[in-house]
């Protein structure tokens, strides 16, 4: 007889509500001696999910369009997307928040991402409430009620959730995905993205270094995968009773887009004419596939993304290999997706695993520039102009590659959302918030293949697994009482395909761009063009030009219908004030390059006053876990042993190959290096070498000021005395690297000064602290050892 697996109409004797469920010993008959025959207690039994609870696999990919997928029309293959939609079901109109952060913690949350202090990326955070980055602890996470309520729990993969200071080896934990965030397992990365090559990785809150290198054949995803397939194995082997609750979310296919070649190689020429062309064809697909209505209408390109055809002809080549990457950066992703689900498969388990399979946790991204980029971390400093056409056309066979930190161009972007308007970061359209998504449960979604077209939003995804496993929403998780939580399911679609929405009032906001849904029609502005970072006028917020749609009517808002329904307009705003009071989005706050300065932001810091102390070993160290050098005088002292003979390698190293600075020994001289974004990189060289011996090495950098990312004057000294000088002209003012990082005596993930390699870095003398001063001192060139401790303290 087959097994009911409605969870609802099992009996379970747990009360759920409060987390962790309250012990409850029944009352027994105690006796004196166990032997006694009246001994007798009930067996100890493990806590358990109701009778029939699926497991459940979460599937995040980043930063995927609409219409990237095959599955949705798109030019990417993605054949396990289409796998799972042929027996499962798409949804045609599921929303994020248009950025990543805020995605990820409304996901896990099922609040939305302002109530959970989410207004924007951790690494832009404020004091506001809404743009905090911390999570209250009136919001437990899903995985955390999951967990408490018998569920095998694992992530792999993005954790973008960490506030800043939070984030270094030292914790707090809180926030971090085996902490706070309830997941059991976790194997991945804290940050917005990761180099897939060499990427920072942790295990649990323990930094590991990859298992392999590029040489080696290795890449994120595929680690990512391998370790995912190995705990859902480990996990049935052990606990065949218990379902999972795992939760996928690679960094692909956020930038860099990092590819093998063979599957770059797979899409070679097939972008040639460009992405006005893509988006025709892409369009023409999607109503033949009946993703989209048979009457959507494509809105033109704007105004600020350039036509292909007004590129520059020698860019061309360049851009063609650009979307090349990106397509087979995506289609691997898939293929690694497809071994997750293979392995469910295998073991027997895949009818009854919910599987949500979200393309994208905003819309592709248009950070590039018109131009894309080859290290993406330029237009993040405003310095994209650095990369010159003739540059990008000598770089071209190595997009992709372990020399790129690459990013596509904006037309690109266009064209994967399509058939929407704009891109990621652009929360008022559904360019930035609509993404393809499909739900795979055998046991329970009967009409295979069939498509859904209700309103839903990343904070339903949480309700509709607990819902699906039978477990109420906790009011009391770790003794404090929760808030409720704020999306409404998707179970009810499951088999309802034209059953009338039941979520169908929902505000949006990222940096100024923001919108309302109520009941099919939206109202919408855009504030802030996305790839304008650094720089650019932006109007007053009541100056911002409104649109209004008929989504009833009209699938991808081409219609503006503002002129004709002044009443309709006015009601919504009237709306998205209500919901933003209501959700702690006000105040809005556009600003760019000022929030990742935190004393401009008013987030804490890690590191207080202007004097940190590091030592030998230290390493991992984020760049918010270390005092803040830029656009400022600096120096960097330390003590060192040279062995008879000399020494060599890395001092201290802060980034890498794509941008940084490090102080070392080559040849037996010390050596100061500045690497401008991997495109220019400035040396200066002691002209005499280090004695054997104690001594105390320093380098000042003294700032010519004027403003963010200038020049200075480098002086190195030994034992205080003067013994090199040099130049740097330009200097990175904002972010040296979203996932490079700080070490000591060494260094991981890629080198900062060409010539050397992570391997031969390791200092061979001995270091026995590191002092980096960005105040004025009166040290002549030299500390006191017996000062140092003083000074370091005096100055926290």
């Amino acid at each position: 007889m087959k097994k009911d697996t409605d969870v609802s109409k099992q009996v379970d004797h747990h009360s759920r509500a409060m987390l962790p469920i309250p012990d409850r010993p029944s009352p027994t008959l105690t006796t004196y001696d166990a032997r006694d025959p009246d001994t007798n207690y009930p067996a100890i039994e493990p806590l358990l999910p109701p009778t029939g609870a699926p497991n459940v696999l979460v599937v995040l990919v980043d930063d995927v369009g609409f219409g990237a997928s095959s599955t949705f029309g798109g030019p990417c293959e993605t054949p396990t997307a289409d796998r799972l939609a042929a027996g499962g079901l798409r949804y045609n109109r599921f929303h994020t928040t248009a950025l990543c952060a805020p995605t990820r913690q409304a996901l896990l949350t099922g609040r939305n991402h302002h109530s959970v202090g989410m207004g924007s990326i951790t690494e832009t955070a404020t004091s506001a409430p809404g743009n905090s980055s911390v999570r209250p602890n009136t919001k437990a996470p899903l995985a955390m009620t999951m967990k408490l309520n018998g569920y095998s729990t694992a992530q792999f993969g993005k954790c973008h959730e960490v506030p800043v200071w939070q984030s270094s080896p030292i914790g707090p934990f809180d926030a971090w995905p085996s902490g706070g965030g309830g997941f059991e397992k976790f194997y991945g990365f804290i940050g917005g993205e990761n180099n897939q090559w060499e990427p920072e990785l942790y295990d649990g809150f323990k930094t590991i270094e990859p298992p392999a290198s590029f040489e080696e054949g290795y890449h994120l995803t595929e680690d990512l995968a391998d370790q995912c397939v190995g705990w859902i194995r480990q996990q049935k082997a052990l606990a065949p009773d218990r379902p999972f609750f795992t939760y996928f979310a690679p960094g692909a296919t956020h930038a860099p887009h990092h590819c093998p070649e063979e599957w770059v190689e797979k899409y070679k020429g097939r972008f040639d004419e460009g992405w006005d062309a893509m988006r025709e064809v892409t369009f023409a697909r999607q109503k033949e596939m009946g993703v989209i209505p048979a009457d959507a209408e494509l809105p033109p390109r704007h105004a600020e993304i350039t036509a292909w055809d007004d590129m520059p002809e020698e860019l061309k080549p360049v851009l063609s290999r650009q979307m090349e990457v990106y397509a087979g950066f995506l289609d691997h992703t898939d293929h690694h997706i497809g071994r997750i689900v293979d392995a469910i498969d295998d073991l027997g388990v895949l009818d009854n695993t919910l599987i949500y399979y979200i393309i994208g946790d905003n819309g592709a991204s248009a950070e590039g520039t018109m131009n894309g980029a080859f290290n993406e971390m330029a237009n993040f400093n405003g310095m994209a102009d650095l990369e010159t056409p003739e540059f990008m056309v000598s770089k071209i066979d190595e997009f992709g590659s372990p020399e790129s930190y690459n990013h596509f161009s904006v037309g690109w972007a266009w064209a994967m959302n399509t058939p929407f308007q704009w891109t990621k970061q652009v929360a008022s359209h559904w360019g930035g918030t609509r993404n393809a998504t499909i739900v795979h449960w055998p046991e329970r979604v009967k009409d295979a293949g069939g498509l859904r077209s209700q309103f839903t939003h990343v904070i339903d995804v949480a309700q509709t697994i607990l819902e699906a496993a039978g477990v109420p929403e906790p009011t009391m998780v770790n003794g404090v009482q929760q808030s409720p939580m704020e999306g409404t399911s998707m179970t009810y679609t499951f088999d309802a395909p034209d059953e009338a929405e039941r979520h169908d009032l929902q505000y949006f906001e990222m940096f100024g761009n923001r919108g309302i849904y109520h009941k099919g029609w939206s109202a919408v502005t855009k504030h802030k063009t996305p790839w304008v970072m650094v720089g650019g006028d932006l109007p007053a917020f009541d100056d911002d030009i409104w649109e209004l749609y008929d989504g009833n009517n009209d699938f991808t808002q081409a219609r503006d219908l503002a002129a004709e329904h002044p009443d309709m307009l006015a009601k919504l705003q009237r709306l998205w004030i209500i919901e933003a009071t209501k959700y702690n989005v006000l105040p809005m706050d556009d600003r760019s390059s000022e929030r990742f300065e935190p004393s401009l932001a008013g987030r804490p810091t890690l590191v207080h006053g202007n004097t940190q102390l590091l030592f030998s070993g230290m390493g991992r160290l984020s760049e918010n876990s270390v005092i803040n050098i830029k656009n400022r005088s600096f120096s960097v002292t330390a003590e060192i042993d040279v062995r008879d003979g000399g020494c060599n390698g890395t001092i201290i190293a802060q980034g890498g190959r794509f941008g940084g600075w490090g102080l070392g020994v080559r040849d037996g001289k010390l050596v100061f290096g500045y690497n401008v974004l991997g495109i220019q990189e400035f040396t200066t060289t002691a002209e005499t070498s280090i004695a054997s011996g104690k001594h105390q090495i320093r380098m000042e950098f003294a700032y010519d000021g004027g403003g963010l990312g200038k020049g200075g004057d480098v002086t190195l000294y030994y034992d205080g005395t003067a013994v090199g000088s040099g130049r740097v002209d330009l200097t990175q003012g904002i972010i040296f690297s979203a996932d490079e990082t700080t070490e000591v005596g060494y260094e991981a993930g890629t080198p900062v000064m060409s010539g050397y390699t992570t391997t031969d870095s390791k200092f061979t003398g001995k270091i026995q602290w590191v002092q980096i001063d960005t105040g004025d001192d009166d040290h002549d060139h030299f500390i006191d050892p017996e000062e140092r401790y003083r000074i370091a303290m005096a100055t926290q």
